[in-house]
Formats: C-alpha cells, sequence, structure tokens
C-alpha cells in the first residue's frame, strides 16, 4: 500500500466510520492501543481482525477517486495473463484485467497494489511498453491472480535454450553457463510455493524433461523441458545441494535452503538413476506457515481426548502410523507442541529435522557420521530427557531401545509404517520386541492419512440415494437416533451438528473449481483413528492377536476408524465422500 499523507489517513478513518465498521469512540480507543503498541493505526487494525486488506484497500480507492477493483476471488483468462509476464508482474504487484479503448486509445487494464504511486504507474507503463488503465486492488486479490499464472519458462531462457551453439556437456562447461537454468529452477521454484506444492518431481524421458508437482497430495504435469536442459538443471540441483555432479550411478540425497519471495523454504532432495537419465525429487517444507495445533490438523471429540489422555502420562509410547506423506511427522510435532513447557526437556532425533521449534532440542541423524537412530537414541538417554521424539523405528535395534526408554520413565514418541493404528502392534512383535513390553509401555497408538480440504468458495448438494445408504452404513451407527440424543452425541463426537441416523438424505459440500483450486480442493487436513491401550487390548498382544482382532476389540471400546472419522468430515462439509473413499476405502 502506498505511504499515506495525514489527509488521507483522515479520509479514510472517516470512510469506516460512516461505513459502520466502528464508532469514532472506538477509533479513539483503536488510536491509543495502537500508540502503546507502536504500530500504525491500520496495521493495527488488521492485525486484531477489525479491518482486513480488501476493505483498507477500497477505502483507500474510494477516498482518492481511484477505481477498485475486489480481486479476492476473480478468475482471469489465461490469455488476459499473458498480456503482463508474470515476472514483471510479481516485481510491481500488478495484474492484467484485460484491454480497454477507452477514447478511441487502446489501453491494458491492470490491477495495482500501490495504484496512486503515479512514478511506479509510470514505470510499469514503460517497463511493458503500452499505455495502461490503472485499478487499485488488495495484496491479498493481486496474489489470487498472480497465482493463476501457470507455470512456464520466460521467453529470454527460452531464447536461450533454443540459441544455436555448442551444447553443454562437461561439467566445468554447466557451472559457467548455467544462467538460463539458475532461472529455470527459480521460476520452477517460485510457481511450487504459489500453488502451495509439497514435492517437484523432474523426470526424464526419451525426448524431454517432465516436471510434475504434487499439489494438496495429487501430482500434476506443470510443463516439459528439453532433454537437452536435462544434464544441466541436474548438474545445477547438485551443486546447491552439495552433491557429486559427476556420480550418475548411485542415488544421492542433499538439502538446502532458499528464499522464495519472504518466505525462507528448506529444500529436501532425492537423485536417482532412471532408465533415461537421472530423477530428481524435491521436498519442500515452508518453515513459515505451519500450523502445529491438534484441532487445526483435523483431531476432534474422541480421538483429541484419547490423545491427551496419552501425552499426560509421565512415561510410556505415543506412536503414529501411515504411509509416507501423511502426515506422521507433523502430528508428532503437534504432540510436543502440545506438552511443550520450561519445566522438562524434551530431546528429538531426526532424519531430517523438518521444523525447528524453539525449546526443543532436535538432533539430526548423519548415518556417515555413524549417527543413526539407534547410537543417536543411546546418547539421548544420558542428556536427562523427560520426553523423546524418535523420527521413525525403522529396526530391531531402535525399537528395543525406545521401548527401554519408554520403560526407564520417559515419554517416546515416534512413527511406523503400518497401514492402521492396529497394525503397529503387530509390526512390534516382527521387530521382535516382547510382548509384554510392548502392553507394559504404549499407551496410545494412531493411524492417519490426509485429504484434500474443500475449498472456502463452496456449494451444498443433497446426497443421491448411493451416497445416502453408504453414509448409513458406514457411519450411522455414530449419528443420534432422536432428537433427544443429538446435544449428547455431538458433544462426544466433536464434529459440529450432526444429522439423525434416520434422515432420508444428508447435506453435503463440494468445492467450485478454479485455477487456484484445483477440483474445488485447497490444503489438506487429516483422517485419524486412535487408540487407548486399554487391559482388553494389553491381553490381546500378550496372546500374538492380529491386527483385524486388535481393530475390533478397538471400535468396540469406542475408537472411530479412519473411514468413519472421513465420513463425518464430510458431513461436516470439510471434504467429500469421494476423497474419503480414495484414501481410505481399503484400510483393514
Amino acid at each position: 500500500m502506498a505511504i499515506l499523507t495525514d489527509e488521507s489517513r483522515g479520509k479514510i478513518e472517516a470512510y469506516f466510520v460512516k461505513a459502520g465498521l466502528f464508532t469514532d469512540e472506538q477509533l479513539d480507543d483503536y488510536r491509543k492501543k495502537a500508540k502503546e503498541e507502536e504500530e500504525p493505526l491500520f496495521s493495527y487494525l488488521m492485525r486484531n481482525g477489525i479491518i482486513n486488506d480488501e476493505q483498507l484497500a477500497e477505502a483507500t480507492a474510494r477516498t482518492s477517486g481511484m477505481p477498485y477493483v475486489n480481486l479476492s476471488r476473480a478468475v482471469v483468462d489465461g490469455k488476459v495473463l499473458e498480456l503482463l509476464p508474470m515476472e514483471t508482474a510479481q516485481r510491481f504487484m500488478a495484474v492484467p484485467l484485460g484491454e480497454t479503448n477507452e477514447g478511441g486509445a487502446k489501453r491494458l487494464a491492470v490491477a495495482m497494489l500501490d495504484a496512486n504511486n503515479v512514478q511506479a504507474v509510470d514505470f510499469l507503463s514503460n517497463a511493458i511498453g503500452r499505455p495502461i488503465k490503472v485499478y487499485m486492488a488488495s495484496e491479498s486479490g493481486i496474489n489470487n491472480v498472480l497465482s493463476q499464472y501457470r507455470m512456464d519458462v520466460d521467453e529470454g531462457v527460452k531464447a536461450s535454450l533454443d540459441a544455436p551453439g555448442p551444447k553443454i556437456t562437461t561439467n566445468a562447461q554447466i557451472i559457467v553457463q548455467d544462467s538460463p537454468i539458475s532461472k529455470i529452477l527459480t521460476q520452477l521454484l517460485e510457481y511450487a510455493q504459489r500453488v502451495r506444492a509439497s514435492d517437484i518431481h523432474i523426470e526424464p524421458s526419451e525426448t524431454k524433461l517432465t516436471i510434475r508437482c504434487r499439489i494438496d497430495g495429487v501430482l500434476r504435469v506443470v510443463m516439459n523441458l528439453p532433454k537437452s536442459v536435462e544434464a544441466a538443471l541436474v548438474s545445477r540441483i547438485k551443486i546447491l545441494s552439495n552433491l557429486k555432479i559427476d556420480e550418475h550411478r548411485k542415488p544421492q540425497d542433499g538439502q538446502f535452503t532458499v528464499m522464495v519471495g519472504d518466505k525462507e523454504v528448506d529444500l529436501r532432495i532425492a537423485i536417482a538413476p532412471v532408465v533415461w537419465g537421472e530423477q530428481v525429487v524435491i521436498r519442500l517444507l515452508d518453515k513459515s506457515g505451519s500450523s502445529f495445533k491438534l484441532e487445526d490438523m483435523g483431531y476432534a471429540g474422541r480421538a483429541l481426548r484419547t490423545i491427551r489422555r496419552g501425552i499426560k502420562r509421565p512415561n510410556g509410547m505415543v506412536l503414529t502410523s501411515g504411509p509416507t506423506g501423511s502426515g506422521k511427522s507433523t502430528s508428532l510435532y503437534a504432540l510436543v507442541q502440545e506438552i511443550y513447557s520450561e519445566k522438562i526437556n524434551i530431546v528429538t532425533l531426526e532424519d531430517p529435522v523438518e521444523y525447528k521449534m524453539e525449546g526443543v532440542n532436535q538432533i539430526q541423524v548423519n548415518p556417515a557420521v555413524g549417527l543413526t537412530f539407534a547410537t543417536g537414541l543411546r546418547s539421548i538417554l544420558r542428556q536427562d530427557p523427560d520426553v523423546v521424539l524418535v523420527g521413525e523405528i525403522r529396526d530391531n535395534e531402535t525399537a528395543n531401545l525406545a521401548v527401554q526408554a519408554a520403560l526407564t520413565g520417559h515419554l517416546v514418541f515416534s512413527t511406523l509404517h503400518t497401514n492402521s493404528a492396529a497394525g503397529i502392534l503387530p509390526r512390534l512383535l516382527d521387530m521382535g520386541v516382547e510382548p509384554f513390553l510392548i502392553a507394559s509401555t504404549i499407551n496410545t497408538v494412531i493411524g492417519q492419512r490426509l485429504v484434500r480440504r474443500v475449498a472456502s468458495d463452496k456449494e451444498t448438494y443433497e446426497s443421491s440415494p448411493m451416497e445416502t445408504q453408504a453414509i448409513k452404513d458406514s457411519i450411522g451407527y455414530l449419528l443420534p437416533k432422536n432428537p433427544v440424543e443429538v446435544k449428547s452425541v455431538e458433544e462426544d463426537l466433536g464434529y459440529g451438528s450432526l444429522p439423525l441416523a434416520d434422515a432420508k438424505s444428508f447435506t453435503l459440500t463440494k468445492g467450485k473449481d478454479s485455477p487456484t483450486t484445483p477440483g474445488g480442493f485447497k490444503g489438506r487436513l487429516g483422517l485419524y483413528e486412535v487408540m487407548e491401550i486399554t487391559d482388553e487390548i494389553q491381553q490381546l498382544i500378550i496372546k500374538h492377536a492380529t491386527s483385524s482382532q486388535i481393530q475390533r476389540v478397538g471400535v468396540a471400546q469406542g475408537m472411530i476408524p479412519m473411514h468413519e472419522d472421513g465420513m463425518l468430515k464430510a458431513l461436516r462439509g470439510l471434504t467429500t465422500i469421494d476423497e474419503v473413499n480414495r484414501v481410505a476405502a481399503n484400510i483393514a
């Protein structure tokens, strides 16, 4: 937003009072509080939710006579976006709206954050080489349109790639001549950050290099590059990751950190030889935008109460399970944050340390120097910990050490790769841990998956007969049977308002498909099943019961399985039935 004069600020304040957002008395109070906190008034108002950036942009435009446009939900055609290069749009925080023909003069309509800044407007007009018609928009509105730019290599890079000349073949040449390659990598990382991708896959084939991004858990092709780019791009990534650029036969792992926009992003690199070259997978870990609150992640009702009982115990184990990318590590971080206190010593052993947590002693596993999970765990137990987090139990030695740590008065958090919560217990038996030790040390086990969350721009509809029957078959036993039960069942399950079990249909929700919310989804949330290890389940463990037998007893004692948890969240409008079935339908 442009720097405002005292006169402009006064007009905007009067505009808000006239619009009824607050009274003159409240405004005086806000001024005093903002002054006490040494913060500009409008920043204070936005931080406390009294106004938002859209309202401030509109007020600024109306009081200055500038045309205003709300872009918070705007969808701009791809051909229109091509009128203003993405690099220029990001640099000036300006996006194209289309072409106008006012008074016979053809102009490009552009929405800008700093539309009152005449110098910035002239500079933009000169940069794109044509006259423009300027509208004012909010930062969030402009970011919404910026996120709709498709991933593409800019024309300068294309020209460099297509220019005639010697092919880049040697490593020395790659290092010297990699300017276009650096630009490609920068654009790729910026695009991935903008669309909230968790992974970038760079995959060689016989004739091209395919780039795919995993967005909300689903891979999508975002661009194809010439095969000739492969060697230089992979070598550039190896250089940044401190890997061997002349090693093409063995897999290599590395990491580095970059600033994407104003955010610091950790990148984990995995490179493996494939038939047509080397495949690169880049995991993006945004260090600024993660919530580690159990409720925000999707825990509710019985599951939340069971977890909190488990972590309040002074010793024992809390284990999470699920496939790669199901949010297990995030759950562990949330548990650590839940119990964090200056009165206890929390030590973690991770590979890698994905998020830095204030006040927690985090150790990075490094097998190259002999620091494995097992050796690290032995060392941790000599550091007087109260709580130990082991990133993953991968082998018999680590499993037995974790159990011994729990037996000797420590609270241990860790993860295992199993299909369900109940599957954790037989898996530990397979690792050679004695049944009576498992039974006596484990407090709580968690199974989880991630589903895509319905976007905020959504609509409701009534379930079809097939969907209605599927809901009744899955969670009919959990829903209230009559109006008298509704309140007690809602409080028990913790999913908000619930329909009656004998309803003729159910109200479901779906998001609206758009470039920023493909398929109607934006973001993800967890599906969970949380099992408390009761006396009855302990007896089953000692008898070497199967996971299905343990699962049945867990459900009988009140555990809500993952699929049922997903169905309840679909009824609440957080996700869809199709998404729940995609992720959790076949979990035993």
